[in-house]
C-alpha cells in the first residue's frame, strides 16, 4: 500500500511518500480502507519532535490519528458484518495516513448515511472535544458566547453547538474569508482578532458587559485579552495553545471578578459516537457535516510543498474550518 512516513522530525519536507506492505488484521482488529484521514495541529508537534516527552513516537512512522472509510477485512473475533461498512475511528498515534489502516475493532463508529468519509474524518477529534466543551459549560439560551479561533476545525463545531443552544454567538478569527464563513453559518458578530481595537469591537457587541463564556481556541496574547474582557461571573475555557501556549491568566483576578476557569484537563470527553453526535448536535447537515469542510484534496505524499500534518506549529493559518487529506486513486 502507498502511505506518507515521517523519516525524521522536522518540518513538511520530512514526509515522504512511500510503499509498505499491507496491514493484516489481528484479534479483535479490523483493516479500513482508507477515504480520508484528519489533520490536526498536534499531528505537526508530534512531527516536530515537540512532542517526545508525552508520546512515545520515533521516526520513521505513518503519522495520522483518525481516519474514516470502509472495512476491509476483519480479524478473529469480530462480526463479519462490519466488512463494506462505512466507519471512522480512531488508530492511536499514528497509522492514518496511508490507504489502509489497522483498527481495534471496538473504536469503530459506524458512519450513518449522508455523512460523508471526509466530514466524518474531520469530526473524530474536534467532534469529541467540542462535545467535552459545551457540555461541561453551564451556558444558557440568550447568553453572549466568545469563540476565539473560530475559524478553525473545532472553533466551527463550537460556534454551531453555542448557537443551536439559544446562545448569542461573537467568532473571532484572522482574515476576510474565514469571517465570511462564520457569519455565513449565523454568528450574531464577527470580529477579526488581527486588527487593533477587535477588543473593543467584541465588548461592543455584547452591550459592553463582555462575553459571559469564551471559548479560547487560541491562547496566548488573545487567549489573555479574551479572558480581560469575560464579564463578572462568566466562565473562561482555556483549552486552545494554536499560539504557541495557553493564555496566560490570572487566577487571582479571575477570583476577584467570580470568572470560572477551566482547562482542556478538564473536559469530559464525550463517548466515540461524537462524530455523528457533533454533526447531529451542530445542525446536521447544515452545520456538522457541510461545514465541516476540508482544506484541500492533499494527495497523500505529493504536495510536499502543502504536506498533510503541516498544521503551522507557530505558523499563521489562513484556510478555514478542518482539514483532512484523501489518498489520489491510482491510475490503472
Amino acid at each position: 500500500m502507498r502511505a506518507v512516513q515521517v523519516t525524521r522530525f522536522g518540518g513538511p519536507e520530512v514526509l515522504v511518500a512511500v510503499s509498505l506492505p499491507d496491514p493484516v488484521a489481528g484479534p479483535g482488529e479490523v483493516v479500513v480502507g482508507v477515504e480520508a484521514a484528519d489533520v490536526i495541529l498536534f499531528e505537526a508537534r508530534i512531527r516536530a519532535g515537540l512532542a517526545r516527552d508525552f508520546v512515545p513516537v520515533r521516526p520513521p512512522y505513518v503519522p495520522g490519528g483518525a481516519v474514516a472509510g470502509r472495512v476491509l477485512s476483519v480479524g478473529e473475533g469480530v462480526r463479519s458484518g462490519w466488512i463494506g461498512r462505512a466507519v471512522a475511528a480512531r488508530v492511536g498515534d499514528r497509522g492514518g495516513y496511508a490507504e489502509r489502516a489497522l483498527v481495534a475493532a471496538d473504536a469503530l463508529v459506524a458512519v450513518p448515511d449522508g455523512l460523508g468519509s471526509r466530514e466524518a474524518a474531520a469530526l473524530v477529534h474536534d467532534g469529541t472535544t467540542a462535545l467535552g466543551l459545551a457540555d461541561g459549560a453551564r451556558t444558557k439560551p440568550g447568553e453572549w458566547v466568545l469563540v476565539t479561533g473560530a475559524g478553525g476545525g473545532l472553533g466551527i463545531l463550537m460556534v454551531q453547538l453555542a448557537l443551536a443552544a439559544g446562545e448569542r454567538v461573537v467568532a473571532a478569527a484572522r482574515g476576510r474569508r474565514k469571517l465570511d464563513l462564520l457569519a455565513e453559518l449565523g454568528a450574531h458578530a464577527v470580529v477579526d482578532y488581527s486588527l487593533p481595537g477587535w477588543e473593543e469591537r467584541v465588548r461592543e457587541a455584547t452591550g459592553g458587559a463582555g462575553p459571559d463564556m469564551v471559548y479560547d481556541g487560541v491562547g496566548g496574547g488573545i487567549g489573555r485579552a479574551a479572558f480581560e474582557m469575560t464579564a463578572a461571573g462568566g466562565q473562561f475555557s482555556a483549552h486552545g495553545a494554536a499560539a504557541g501556549g495557553f493564555a496566560p491568566i490570572d487566577a487571582e483576578d479571575a477570583r476577584r471578578r467570580e470568572v470560572t476557569l477551566r482547562g482542556i484537563e478538564q473536559v469530559q470527553f464525550a463517548p466515540d459516537a461524537a462524530p455523528t453526535a457533533a454533526a447531529e448536535r451542530a445542525g446536521g447537515g447544515r452545520g456538522g457535516t457541510d461545514q465541516a469542510r476540508h482544506r484541500a484534496d492533499v494527495p497523500a505524499g505529493v504536495r510536499r510543498r502543502r504536506a498533510p500534518g503541516d498544521g503551522g506549529a507557530g505558523r499563521r493559518r489562513e484556510d478555514a474550518a478542518a482539514a483532512v487529506i484523501t489518498p489520489r486513486p491510482r491510475l490503472r
